[in-house]
């Protein structure tokens, strides 16, 4: 299912019908990358992030019924063994989205910045 049909699904039924691919899950794969202030260094207690692009991107936007503050869009994420809830946030930077991983999800797993991860997402 293409984003736009998903949208206009979303918007007339209030609802992204289940297992189109529009309407999740989502596996995303990518580098952890670490929050710079506008020096060019990270800050102490600096987030890190999971960047999500593309046609995901495309289909979390379309799939979404809602945004709460500042756009971000309510998530259940998995990575490995573990599940959290949180929220995706636009990235204009980067044309998608950020997953911000705590630091308990990043203990958990064993990430640091650079490190390849493999996310699952589900609208929450």
């Amino acid at each position: 299912m293409d984003a736009e049909l998903a949208r206009f699904l979303r918007d007339e039924l209030g609802h992204v019908p289940e297992g189109s691919a529009a309407a999740g899950p989502w596996t995303v794969k990518g580098p952890v990358w670490l929050w710079q202030g506008s020096d060019g260094a990270p800050a102490k207690g600096s987030w890190y992030f999971l960047i999500i692009a593309g046609e995901t991107a495309q289909a979390i936007r379309s799939a979404a019924a809602r945004a709460d503050a500042w756009g971000s869009v309510r998530i259940e994420a998995t990575i490995g063994a573990t599940t959290w809830r949180t929220s995706l946030f636009p990235s204009k930077a980067h044309g998608g989205w950020m997953l911000p991983l705590k630091a308990a999800v990043r203990k958990a797993e064993k990430l640091a910045e650079g490190s390849d991860v493999e996310a699952v997402l589900a609208l929450a």
